[in-house]
This record gives structure tokens, sequence and C-alpha cells, in this order.
């Protein structure tokens, strides 16, 4: 297996389309459907941005699975320390090939990605409901430092 960077808006849209497709399975009234042309739009202005980074792993020619990362830098404030992170905007692997230590070869990737950059710090953001992607986090040292909460708003 192969780790390499892609600039292909067109394959990352693709390997978007199931980490998508759970993301509306959980919250169909947040994400929209899948719309494989937006998404590409979506995509095609962004992967050159020099902040961002997209990781497609490949076997024998076929893309099995994805990582989009950027490095984000936070300037010091009365309030906090300046500190950069790498911030994991999605990790996915195909459903056919989960469970083959393709996510594990990612996060280990994006650890020393995150090395070769001086960056010690890597940060990311999970929906609650999607437990299994949960444990694999924690399971790769991950721990919750800062909680989002919301509620709705009640009708009067």
């Amino acid at each position: 297996m192969k780790i390499s960077q892609s600039f292909n808006s067109e394959e990352i849209a693709m390997l978007n389309k199931e980490v998508h497709e759970i993301h509306v399975s959980l919250y169909p009234e947040y994400f929209k459907e899948y719309d494989i042309e937006k998404v590409n739009e979506f995509f095609k202005k962004i992967v050159s941005t020099p902040h961002y980074y997209f990781y497609i792993v490949t076997d024998e020619g076929q893309s099995l699975g994805y990582a989009w990362l950027e490095i984000r830098e936070y300037p010091e404030n009365v309030f906090m320390k300046s500190y950069r992170s790498v911030y994991i905007h999605q990790l996915g692997v195909k459903k056919a090939h989960r469970n083959k230590g393709i996510g594990q070869l990612l996060m280990n990737f994006i650890n020393n990605f995150a090395k070769e950059n001086g960056i010690n710090k890597i940060q990311l953001d999970y929906w609650s409901d999607n437990e299994s992607v949960g444990h694999f986090y924690i399971k790769n040292g991950f721990k919750s430092y800062r909680n989002y909460l919301y509620r709705e708003v009640d009708s009067m």
C-alpha cells in the first residue's frame, strides 16, 4: 500500500462519498444528499490551497481511502498562547476495505506528517452519533478537551 498526496479533486470527491453518506444517514437535518458534481467543484476550489493537504491510500492502482488535512495556525491572543496543529477534516476508508489496518496506516502517516512539519498537536472532530469512528479515534490516543453542545430552540 502506498500513501501519496493528491490534487485530483474528482478522485477525492469519489472517496468522500461514503463519508458524506454516513453523515447524511446520521444527521439528515444538516447534510444534503451527495452530489458528485458539486462535491467535485468544492474540492477543485480548495485542493491546491496551501494549508490543505489531501492524501490517498492506494494498492495496486486502486484507491482505498483518504485523509483531508489542514495545518492550522492559532495566533497568540490575550487568552491563549499561539500554537499550530494538524487538523483532520476527514479520514475515510472505503467500506469494502475497512478493518484491514488502512485507517491505522493513515493515522500513522498523519502523525509523521505532523512531526515532519514541527507540529505536536493533531486535532479533529466527529459527529457524536458516529460511534465506530469515535472508538477508532480513542483507540488512537485522542482525548476530548472541548465539547460542542447544542439544543433546539423551543417554539413559542
